[in-house]
């Protein structure tokens, strides 16, 4: 079984006080060679943003960029993080960020 966790981020600079990113659950789990998708919402009157996500194995080591999405391919309050074939490197805690322009 693979464990998959979305953490809560700190909003990145240029973000707006009333803008908000939060994932959708906080746990997604997945047996091996399994497919998983983690989801967060977010919220901005900021008509461009970026989208960001992170995977953080331990306390020893910084998080690691994943992936960068841009509004035209992400839904305008929500994105999506698929991960195929699971495997048990991927069981990690999984940051989801938003940057506004």
């Amino acid at each position: 079984m693979c464990l998959l966790m979305v953490s809560i981020p700190a909003l990145f600079t240029g973000s707006a006080a009333g803008d908000k990113i939060y994932p959708a659950v906080d746990e997604v789990s997945g047996t091996e060679g399994e497919s998983v998708t983690l989801r967060c919402n977010y919220e901005t009157t900021y008509p461009y943003v970026y989208l960001y996500w992170y995977r953080h194995h331990s306390d020893l080591q910084a998080p690691q960029f994943i992936l960068w999405k841009g509004e035209s391919q992400t839904s305008s309050s929500s994105t999506e993080l698929t991960i195929r074939k699971l495997t048990p490197e991927d069981t990690a805690l999984y940051y989801c960020a938003l940057e506004t322009q």
